[in-house]
């Protein structure tokens, strides 16, 4: 049975109070968190009164399939009364006063808000190193990062502060934290989940997903925060399907897996090479037929990406002028005003991203970068359509390596650029793809297998990784922090 599973039965079947359910999780986050620091805001006397709430409505005989399920969210979300602080010190004591609609939907289903997890500033990152409060450390190395940007929300699953956690995913941040800390991380179809209450990075990009322990429970959120939404007109009005039953049914049996070409021609770790044909191997001998799939553009897709992403991100984050939220700044003129403000409230990555936005989309540039990267974005595109007319699903590795050491890569921007290399091109092509344990490296440290589909087919993707996990079972592993 799936942890939530087994949370809501004794919930609802009155073997255990939310409010029992909630001390216990609070019990785990005040011991582990000296180590892992997953997050940056949590309040025991809310987590309890929600607690409490959620044992009146069980009571009253309403029907709340995550009742008494503790998530934890990622701090780019509202959550009404809570800080949303995005990692930056330029938002530090902004406090929202409504819910995201993911938010929102998890509160109507019983769900119990955590608390907000670290991430990098406003969701720029690939190892949580960027936030503006603090380090997060992965939960099976404290030397070692968890990934990025959703660190905090994937070391608080693995830890097993809490059972569930959601993040926001514009190039990866959600799959590749997963994979570095070892649980199963999801990336919905662009348009499946509101976006209405996410702090924008890059509009066109960004997605809210779940990361749990388990495939299943990883259904289990999405099947809850899923669906249209009037207060976002990119949220698709699409029926969401069962992919609660999908991931139940757990079969791979027929399936068609494309094992993409790019992703395994060279340069990658040899322990992740390894891990993947043994991966691969297993899917077949589950039934899955294999093949060999070629995207041509997907070794394009990290500066696609970094131009796309950074020339939204320099446009979206231009509203944070020091006046409206966040801290205050001072200034003889509106522009030294900004300068002061915005110079002391961003860091350095963020910096370096708004300043090559900005050179993508200005005059005489914006031909040679932006268009171009637009243009090419929609040719990648059509290259997984001609895929996809060919298999179900394409597999490759979630990361190119396992958690690198805190600091290794803070230097070498282009170095931590590449962590993303297997997972912006679903990003960029708007497509759902998971990231599922498949194994470690020799140093004991997770490795992520990664699986993509169509566009809207979630449920295929639930039933194929569902099938390894039960063939491997690799969710099962806990590291010496949460054993």
């Amino acid at each position: 049975m799936s942890a939530i599973a087994g949370i809501v039965a004794d919930v609802t079947g009155g073997r255990k109070t939310a409010e029992g359910v909630a001390r216990e999780a609070l019990d785990r986050i005040k011991a582990r968190e000296p180590v892992v620091s997953a997050f940056l805001a949590w309040d025991e006397g809310r987590v309890l009164g929600d607690a409490r709430d959620i044992d009146r409505r069980v009571a009253g005989g309403e029907s709340l399939p995550l009742a008494g399920v503790m998530v934890a969210v990622k701090d780019n979300m509202a959550v009404g009364g809570y800080p949303a602080t995005c990692g930056s010190r330029l938002l530090e004591g902004f406090v929202p006063g409504y819910d995201a609609t993911a938010v929102a939907r998890l509160k109507a289903a019983g769900a119990i808000i955590a608390g907000k997890t670290n991430l990098d500033e406003f969701a720029m990152g690939s190892s949580t190193e960027n936030s503006g409060f603090g380090t997060t450390r992965n939960p099976w190395d404290p030397a070692r990062v968890p990934g990025g940007s959703s660190g905090g929300s994937a070391a608080a699953v693995a830890s097993r502060e809490v059972p569930a956690a959601i993040g926001s995913d514009t190039g990866g941040s959600v799959r590749q934290p997963a994979a570095l800390c070892g649980v199963v991380g999801f990336k919905p179809t662009y348009g499946r989940i509101s976006r209405y209450g996410l702090v924008a990075f890059a509009s066109s990009l960004d997605q809210i997903g779940p990361l749990a322990t388990s495939v299943e429970d990883a259904a289990r959120i999405y099947a809850v925060v899923a669906g249209a939404d009037p207060r976002d007109s990119t949220a698709s009005a699409m029926a969401v399907g069962d992919p609660v039953g999908a991931a139940r049914l757990a079969d791979v049996r027929g399936k068609r897996v494309g094992i993409l070409r790019e992703a395994v021609d060279d340069g990658l770790d040899p322990v992740v090479t390894e891990n993947f044909r043994a991966a691969v191997s297993v899917l077949e001998s589950a039934g899955a037929r294999i093949s060999e799939i070629s995207v041509p553009r997907a070794p394009f897709a990290i500066p696609i990406y970094y131009v796309v992403a950074n020339a939204e991100a320099s446009s979206n984050l231009a509203r944070y002028d020091g006046i409206r939220y966040g801290v205050r700044g001072e200034g003889d003129s509106l522009e030294s005003f900004y300068t002061q403000i915005r110079t002391r409230g961003f860091g350095a990555e963020v910096k370096r991203r708004i300043l090559l936005g900005t050179f993508a989309l200005s005059a005489g540039y914006a031909d040679a970068f932006y268009r171009r990267a637009t243009r090419a974005r929609a040719l990648l595109r059509r290259d997984f359509a001609d895929a996809f007319s060919r298999v179900d699903v394409i597999a490759c590795p979630t990361a190119p390596g396992p958690a690198f050491r805190l600091g290794e890569k803070v230097d070498d921007p282009l170095a931590m650029y590449l962590s993303d290399i297997f997972t912006t091109p679903a990003s960029l092509a708007g497509l759902p793809a998971i990231s599922i344990p498949s194994g470690s490296s020799r140093e004991g440290l997770p490795l992520g297998l990664q699986l993509m589909a169509a566009p809207w087919q979630e449920e295929t993707l639930f039933a194929v990784s569902a099938a390894y996990e039960r063939e491997t079972r690799f969710t099962d592993a806990v590291p010496a922090i949460a054993a």
